[in-house]
């Protein structure tokens, strides 16, 4: 079949690649399908792999656990409804073929109009009723012809074409609603190379169930012809049958053939009257009953051919005779023409319905489809792009944060150590003023001890004991009533200061229990005093000493220390000092402070002869006046006076008196102790306020690094979401731009196939 007609160029051409395709459209108006074909389904393939990513994508970010949740379970599962779809419709659209159904009453020569078009006598034809059932020849690529029976996918040879569902040579009882595929070899007939199916069908006036053949075989057909007999006119049969299928399809494209347009060559003077009748009557046909075309177009609608004539004529050529060769009627040529104006206006028109009826409705549903996904990795990127500022905005926040808690701690740690040292020093001030001046006082606290007092080793080692206690426990009260609740109050006030300086740096829920993790009213001061290890040498002297005695004399004249020293062996208690340099031979020995046993006992005797001296001289004289007075009454009354002095202190040295004594030298010992751990008490206690309050500092820097790792692990929380959110916002970008392209190239298929074929 040659096609001498080519199709007008096309107004959109997009690249090389389209200009080729559109070279072999205009090359074959079938071609148009067959480009449009192999286009839309590399769409689809793209669409089901994008649709394929995208579903990946948004369940991969819909279980991320890291994120807020930016996708929802009802977009991932619409995506993947869309995946079943476009696979499904991929299916489809890869079966995809042209369809024309041929129909017409028996022996109108439906069979012989696919035969010529086809070039061979492929299907039964002949006088009568010649097909018994519908025939559908498509093409195979083996180089074997074979059909296939309905429900059957086993392969039957065919001997002789004229016995392919021959009514008068059935060898199987086929109904007319049955169907037998013929697959004919591509390689012997062009037109079944471009997706191209015809199907025969049998008589319209044998059988009346012309509804179901319309529900089973012509409810996917792009293109019907009617093969009419030009002998007669249209019958009432086939408008009826039209008529059906004009209201199951909307504006079906129709083709009639009037055929056996030969026989009018023999009667050419009614020729063009004949003509015209039935041009008349086909176009009121399709115009005005059926609606199908405008009366402009009816023209190209109806033709007046002779299939024989054609078949014949191909035959001869395809063996390499003459075309015109054989009895053929006069005007051949023209019926040739007209024959070849069908062909080329049905290649047209077939090309462009099987698109726009293959096609159209899937790419609106791809465009569709590609919208929703393009909606959808739309609000995922704002949905990112929204969680995105939020975490910048909240590391922002956490970093300035961050930086304010780092600025203040800083400051409120140089005030805090300032405030710490300066109540340290005051404490330490206040309680050695105090205990100093408790100390002055000793003699109080230890004349309201009260307790059996005994001379014996036993009872005063008692004694001692419960008289260190007594002086631990008073001392201490006495301190207490003193010191404790000011410098208490003191070191409250310095603890509020610092809580609530501290405070703003916590997170508000931490603030509530900033009072409960720093206990303040448990704190007071210690005062161990360690009287009982201080006292531990204390040595009394209980013992009665009469006042006129050789020792008190000595104590008067030396004093009590050197008295002391004079009497119990100074050697003995303290050390001979030592030269501090070596001493020369040649220069006299250096003064020392302090006085040897030698030159003590030298003053001591020095002194009592001085008296002695001083004294003799006086009783001599005195003595020699008194006695010349007095006599010997006057000193036998003062030897009786100093006796009777002797008996009285004897008598009156009493367990009392033994106690004073001790009291009043336990009170001198432990004056001179307890002056040498005043400083030392004072920096024990400021030790203990400064442990206090840098307890308490330290506590609450503590929340304050609890709440600083925090705001550094949000930051890096942050910061690892917003890395992860810049990838799905680049991710979703991306997706989108494909769903964009992939819109784009099915208006381009649109622009280029569909409207193209309005």
């Amino acid at each position: 079949m040659s096609l001498v007609f080519p199709r007008p160029n096309t107004n959109t051409v997009h690249g090389k690649k389209d200009k080729r395709l559109m070279a072999e459209v205009n090359a074959s108006p079938l071609k148009h399908f067959v480009t449009a074909k192999k286009k839309i389904n590399g769409i689809f393939e793209q669409l089901g792999a994008y649709i394929k990513e995208s579903a990946s994508f948004l369940e991969d970010t819909h279980k991320n656990e890291e994120l807020d949740p930016v996708t929802t379970e009802e977009q991932v599962q619409e995506v993947r409804g869309y995946l079943t779809k476009v696979a499904s419709i991929g299916e489809v659209l890869a079966r995809r073929q042209m369809k024309v159904v041929f129909f017409g009453r028996t022996s109108n020569g439906k069979s012989s109009v696919i035969n010529a078009m086809l070039c061979d006598k492929v299907l039964p034809s002949g006088i009568g009723h010649t097909t018994n059932c519908f025939l559908r020849v498509e093409g195979t690529d083996g180089n074997e012809a074979f059909l296939l029976t309905e429900g059957s996918e086993e392969r039957k040879s065919i001997k002789t074409v004229n016995h392919l569902a021959h009514a008068l040579h059935q060898d199987e009882d086929l109904d007319a609603g049955s169907l037998v595929c013929v697959m004919w070899p591509k390689a012997k007939c062009a037109l079944l190379r471009d997706d191209l199916v015809l199907v025969d069908s049998p008589g319209i006036d044998v059988t009346t169930e012309l509804d179901s053949w319309i529900d089973k075989f012509c409810l996917d057909a792009d293109v019907f012809v009617l093969v009419a007999n030009s002998e007669s006119t249209l019958m009432q049969t086939e408008k009826s049958f039209f008529h059906k299928v004009n209201e199951r399809l909307s504006s079906p494209n129709i083709f009639i053939l009037n055929n056996r347009w030969d026989a009018s060559a023999s009667e050419p003077e009614y020729m063009d009257e004949v003509h015209r009748q039935h041009m008349d009557r086909c176009t009121n046909f399709l115009v005005d009953e059926l609606g199908v075309v405008d009366r402009a177009q009816a023209s190209d609608r109806i033709f007046f051919v002779s299939a024989k004539e054609v078949l014949q004529a191909r035959v001869q050529k395809a063996q390499g005779m003459p075309e015109a060769g054989g009895a053929l009627a006069e005007g051949f040529q023209a019926r040739m023409f007209e024959f070849q104006n069908f062909e080329r206006r049905f290649e047209e028109c077939i090309s462009q319905s099987a698109v726009k009826t293959k096609f159209e409705q899937h790419t609106v549903r791809a465009k569709q489809i590609s919208e929703a996904l393009r909606c959808i990795m739309d609000s995922v990127h704002i949905a990112a792009q929204e969680q995105r500022i939020y975490c910048l905005e909240t590391k922002e926040d956490r970093q300035d944060r961050l930086e304010f808690i780092d600025n203040q701690l800083d400051l409120l740690t140089m005030d805090c150590k300032a405030k710490i040292k300066k109540i340290t020093e005051e404490v330490e001030k206040q309680v050695s003023n105090a205990f100093a001046e408790e100390i002055r006082k000793l003699h109080v606290l230890v004349d309201d001890f009260h307790m059996d007092f005994h001379p014996s080793l036993v009872v005063l080692k008692v004694y001692k004991n419960e008289l260190h206690r007594h002086i631990e426990e008073g001392l201490g009260k006495n301190m207490s009533e003193r010191c404790s609740t000011s410098i208490t109050s003191a070191l409250q006030a310095t603890q509020t200061i610092m809580i609530e300086g501290l405070k703003p740096l916590l997170p508000i829920p931490v603030r509530e229990q900033v009072d409960k993790l720093v206990p303040r009213q448990c704190f007071s001061l210690s005062y161990d005093l360690a009287c009982d290890k201080l006292c531990s040498d204390f040595q009394e002297d209980i013992s009665f000493h009469f006042s006129l005695g050789w020792t008190m004399l000595v104590n008067r004249f030396l004093g009590p220390k050197n008295t002391r020293r004079a009497l119990i062996g100074y050697n003995n208690q303290v050390p001979r000092p030592m030269a501090l340099t070596p001493v020369s031979t040649s220069m006299p020995p250096f003064p020392q402070s302090a006085m040897t046993q030698e030159e003590l006992m030298v003053s001591m005797v020095t002194g009592l002869a001085s008296l002695t001296s001083r004294t003799s001289m006086g009783v001599l004289v005195v003595g020699g006046v008194i006695w010349k007075a007095v006599g010997w009454r006057l000193i036998a009354l003062s030897v009786g006076l100093y006796g009777l002095l002797y008996i009285y202190e004897r008598l009156t040295w009493t367990t009392k008196a033994k106690e004073r004594t001790f009291k009043r030298q336990f009170v001198d010992y432990a004056t001179e102790k307890l002056q040498l751990i005043v400083s030392y008490t004072g920096s024990n206690c400021s030790h203990q306020v400064q442990q206090e309050l840098a307890g308490v500092f330290a506590q609450l820097c503590q929340q304050v690094d609890v709440t600083r790792q925090n705001l550094e692990d949000e930051i890096t929380d942050m910061n690892r979401k917003i890395e992860l959110l810049n990838s799905l916002q680049s991710k979703a970008k991306l997706l989108r731009n494909k769903a964009g392209w992939l819109d784009s190239e099915l208006n381009m298929f649109t622009q280029q196939y569909l409207h193209h074929s309005k």
